[in-house]
């Protein structure tokens, strides 16, 4: 099955990469390390529709600064270009999420005309129910 088509294109030339070598005392991740990356994505200055922009800059995320630029960290495979490709993907990822607009969630609370005509229905019972009369046995 192909991979899904994102909802809004990410232009690769607005994403800029970093290497990170973190220096420790070794071990057994030196090479995961070693081959971190960052992602530093300028939401403001990007070429994304505007309503995604504004959804993006609400998010309460600690990966966006107050400058509106994302900072995304990858570090899970061993060569850089997979973690350059795996942070890219989680960015599409983030802005596919914030693409679709919100869903409008259904109220809790009955409104106010439902709770009206529960309340006829059962007032409208009631009086049937009194009319019959006790149950002859």
């Amino acid at each position: 099955m192909p991979a899904p088509r994102p909802l809004v294109p990410i232009d690769s030339s607005e994403v800029e990469f970093s290497a990170m070598r973190a220096q420790g005392a070794g071990g057994q991740n030196v090479n995961k390390v070693s081959s971190a990356v960052h992602l530093r994505y300028d939401i403001r200055a990007s070429s994304l529709p505007e309503a995604v922009k504004e959804r993006l800059l609400a998010l309460r995320d600690s990966r966006i600064t107050q400058e509106g630029v994302l900072v995304l960290k990858a570090q899970r495979h061993r060569s850089q270009d997979m973690n350059r490709a795996d942070a890219l993907a989680r960015l599409q990822e983030l802005v596919d999420g914030v693409a679709l607009p919100p869903r409008v969630r259904r109220p809790t609370k009955p409104s106010y005309g439902a709770r009206q005509r529960r309340l006829e229905g059962k007032s409208q019972r009631a009086e049937i129910k009194r009319q019959r009369g006790p149950v002859q046995g």
